[in-house]
C-alpha cells in the first residue's frame, strides 16, 4: 500500500468511527454557572461535589431530544474556567474525578455523549508552569512554555512581560512552537477521552497557529479515532481552517449572526446570503451550528420580537450543521452579554436543583424545542442539506432544504400581515401555523403574520 492509499484508508476509517456525529444534537451547559459556583476559586483544599447537580438534569436533556451534552470548562481554574491552572484536575468548585466518572457513566447509560471544552490557547496566571517560569527567570525550563520578555538584567522573580489572550493579563498565552506544549495538550485530550469523554471543543482555536493543531490532533486521533473535535472560530475562512488543522468542524458564527439579524432587521436577504455561503462549507465539512452559547446574548433577548424565537429555532433545526441548544434557551431564558467585569453573569445563571423547580412560563418554548428537535431527528439527512430560496422578500422567505432525493420547505414571515406564496409542489404541513391549498401539482401557502411552517411533499 502506497502512502496516498494509506492516507485515504485512514481517513475512511476515522470517518466511519465518527459516524455517530451524524445524529448529534447538543445541550450546551456552562457548569460553573449552572451549579451556582463561587466566582473565584475558594482558598483551601476542600472539594464541593456539585457535578451531581448536573447529573440530575440528564433526563431533562433526554426528554428535550438531544443526543449529547457539550460542557464548558470543568477543569481547575482561578475564576471563570477559561483561566486554567490544572488541565488534569476537575475544578474543586465542581467536584473530583469520581464525580466526573459518575457524570460520564450516567450520561452514557442514557445514550448521551459528552464533549469537553479545552482551553489550550492560554492558561491562568496561577498555572504552576507560569509561576515556576516567573520564579526561575529566563533560563527556567518552564519559560519555554510561554512567550515571555524580561527587562534587561532582570533578577529571578521579576514579573516579565508576556503574550496574552486578546489583552487579558490574567490569561497567559502559551508558546505553541514549543514541543512540550504540544505534548501536554495531546496528553490532556487523550487523558479525558480515555476516561470516557466523546470529544472536544477547542476554545479560541482561531488564536492558535494551525500548525499546532496539525501536530496535536493526529496523536490524539491515533488513540481515539471516534472523538469529535471542533474549534471555536468566529470569522475568516472556515473551510481553510478545517482543512489546515484537521478538526472535524468549526463554530458557524456567520449563520448565527445572520439568523438573529435578519429576524430583527426584517431583512431575509441577509439570511439568504448566509445560507448560500453555508452551502459552500458543506463541500468540505459540516459546521457546528447554534443560536445561543455561553459567550453571546441569549437569543430571546437578542430578538426584538419574542414571536420570532420560533423562527430562529426553525432555522437552526432545519439547516445543515451539528446543532447545539444553550441550556436555558429551551426555556426562553433572557440575558444580555455586557463587555465589562461580570458581563457574562446574566447569560450564565445558576439553575434550580431539578427541572421541576423551573418557572412555569418557559415550558411552551421547551415543547417547541421538543417538536423541532424531533422533526430533525426524523430527518437526519438535514445535517448535510443544502438550502435554496424559493420565495425571497424582506419580511418573508420560503426556502427549500434538500439532500439527494429528499427535500422540505421552510416558510417564515416576520411581517404584521399574512402573505400568500406559491410553491411548485403539492405539499403538506409538518409543523408551524401555515395553511395550504392545492392546485394540481402546485400549492399556495398562507403564512400568518409572524408565522412559520415546515412543509413536505404529499
Amino acid at each position: 500500500m502506497g502512502p496516498s492509499e494509506h492516507v485515504l484508508e485512514t481517513r475512511a476509517t476515522e470517518k466511519l468511527a465518527r459516524d455517530w456525529v451524524a445524529h448529534a444534537i447538543w445541550w450546551h451547559v456552562y457548569p460553573l454557572g449552572f451549579v451556582g459556583a463561587e466566582p473565584d476559586a475558594p482558598a483551601g483544599e476542600g472539594i464541593l461535589h456539585r457535578l451531581p447537580q448536573l447529573t440530575a438534569w440528564l433526563d431533562y436533556a433526554v426528554t428535550l431530544g438531544v443526543s449529547g451534552v457539550l460542557l464548558a470548562p470543568i477543569f481547575a481554574s482561578s475564576t471563570h474556567g477559561y483561566d486554567t491552572i490544572d488541565h488534569f484536575q476537575i475544578d474543586r468548585r465542581l467536584g473530583d474525578d469520581s464525580d466526573f466518572d459518575h457524570l460520564i457513566a450516567a450520561a452514557h447509560r442514557r445514550g448521551l455523549r459528552v464533549v469537553l471544552d479545552g482551553v489550550f490557547n492560554h492558561v491562568g496566571r496561577d498555572h504552576p508552569q507560569f509561576r515556576r517560569a516567573v520564579a526561575g527567570g529566563p533560563h527556567a525550563p518552564e519559560a519555554a512554555w510561554f512567550r515571555l520578555t524580561w527587562p534587561a538584567n532582570a533578577p529571578p522573580g521579576d514579573d516579565p512581560d508576556y503574550a496574552t489572550f486578546e489583552g487579558h493579563r490574567e490569561l497567559v498565552a502559551l508558546n505553541h512552537d514549543e514541543p512540550m506544549v504540544a505534548d501536554h495538550v495531546a496528553r490532556v485530550m487523550s487523558h479525558w477521552l480515555a476516561r470516557g469523554a466523546d470529544g472536544w471543543r477547542l476554545d479560541a482555536a482561531y488564536a492558535v497557529p494551525r500548525a499546532f493543531w496539525r501536530r496535536v490532533l493526529p496523536e490524539v486521533r491515533s488513540h481515539h479515532p471516534d472523538a469529535y473535535i471542533f474549534g471555536e472560530v468566529i470569522h475568516g475562512d472556515y473551510a481553510a481552517f478545517v482543512r489546515e488543522t484537521g478538526v472535524d468542524a468549526v463554530t458557524q458564527y456567520e449563520l448565527w449572526k445572520a439568523t438573529w439579524s435578519a429576524l430583527t432587521d426584517r431583512n431575509f436577504f441577509e439570511l439568504a446570503w448566509a445560507l448560500e455561503r453555508h452551502n459552500a462549507l458543506l463541500d468540505s465539512f459540516v459546521p457546528q451550528t447554534f443560536i445561543g452559547n455561553h459567550d453571546v446574548t441569549r437569543i430571546a433577548s437578542q430578538l426584538d420580537d419574542e414571536r420570532h424565537l420560533a423562527h430562529a429555532l426553525v432555522i437552526l433545526m432545519l439547516c445543515a450543521g451539528t446543532p447545539s441548544v444553550y441550556a436555558g434557551d429551551e426555556q426562553a431564558f433572557r440575558g444580555r452579554k455586557e463587555h465589562r467585569a461580570g458581563g457574562d453573569d446574566a447569560i450564565r445563571p445558576a439553575f434550580p436543583a431539578t427541572p421541576a423547580q423551573l418557572a412555569p412560563y418557559g415550558w411552551s418554548t421547551y415543547r417547541l424545542h421538543q417538536e423541532l428537535i424531533g422533526l430533525r431527528r426524523r430527518h437526519p439527512w438535514l445535517r448535510r442539506a443544502r438550502s435554496r430560496a424559493t420565495e425571497l422578500h424582506n419580511t418573508d422567505f420560503i426556502f427549500e432544504v434538500f439532500h439527494e432525493d429528499k427535500r422540505l420547505w421552510v416558510a417564515l414571515n416576520v411581517a404584521d400581515a399574512p402573505v400568500w406564496r406559491a410553491l411548485p409542489a403539492a405539499v403538506c404541513r409538518l409543523a408551524g401555523d401555515c395553511t395550504i391549498s392545492h392546485n394540481g401539482a402546485a400549492s399556495e401557502v398562507a403564512i400568518p403574520a409572524h408565522g412559520w411552517g415546515v412543509l413536505a411533499e404529499n
